[in-house]
């Protein structure tokens, strides 16, 4: 039988809790980030009706253009930029967004500060890392990570915690458990980590947030 999205929902829900059961935690630390980039209004709807209220987009555009007329009907979502965010941007992502995920760099910073001065709020930030020292891929070196982490402490915006994707094709429990280490090391809570392949292990080890996607709408 085809599950739908709702349905696939709850599956998830479910493995978080176990997750968290096995690593003694609670279910309730943990925030389910529905990633709905390339996603329709009307794919969407199910989820909101069954009560989930985070959701991840990629682009500026794409979410400005579809969680319009979404948050008119649901005010109490909260959006999550976990895309790579261009300094231009950042005008319209603190105004549109509640999170950022992928702050990465000092220029991004300083956009991200001054459009804040001007809107009058300052979404709270992750730090995203390259936690496996990738060229095509975004993030913060984690040599550079302290020096940086100090500049976004002394910035307005809220530090929410670390980001991180770890390489495609390894196994991601080292990543994630580098990412956990470098929190403890820096004195950061927050942990954005996982999407739908491996949300349960980066739950096992300390993740906050989980970005899943492709779970909830792929049979």
């Amino acid at each position: 039988m085809t599950l739908d999205s709702a349905s696939r929902l709850a599956e998830i829900r479910n493995g978080i809790a176990e997750a968290c059961k096995v690593a003694r935690r609670k279910a309730e630390d943990v925030t389910l980030i529905a990633v709905t980039k390339g996603r329709s209004a009307d794919q969407i709807e199910p989820l909101l009706k069954a009560g989930q209220r985070d959701f991840g987009e990629s682009r500026v555009q794409e979410a400005r253009a579809k969680w319009h007329a979404l948050r008119l009907r649901y005010p109490d979502v909260l959006l999550h930029m976990i895309g790579q965010l261009q300094s231009n941007k950042a005008d319209e992502a603190v105004a549109l967004f509640d999170v950022i995920h992928s702050l990465d760099r000092p220029s991004l910073l300083a956009a991200l500060v001054k459009a804040g001065e001007k809107a009058g709020r300052f979404p709270p930030v992750y730090v995203q890392v390259n936690i496996g020292a990738e060229d095509q891929k975004g993030g913060v070196a984690v040599a550079e990570l302290g020096p940086f982490l100090d500049e976004v402490c002394a910035s307005p915006l809220p530090l929410a915690g670390l980001m991180c994707i770890p390489p495609d094709e390894q196994q991601p429990d080292p990543y994630f458990a580098l990412l956990a280490e470098l929190a403890r090391r820096h004195d950061v809570t927050g942990l954005s980590m996982g999407m739908s392949s491996d949300y349960k292990v980066a739950v096992s080890l300390g993740a906050t947030a989980v970005r899943v996607g492709s779970a909830l709408f792929e049979a």
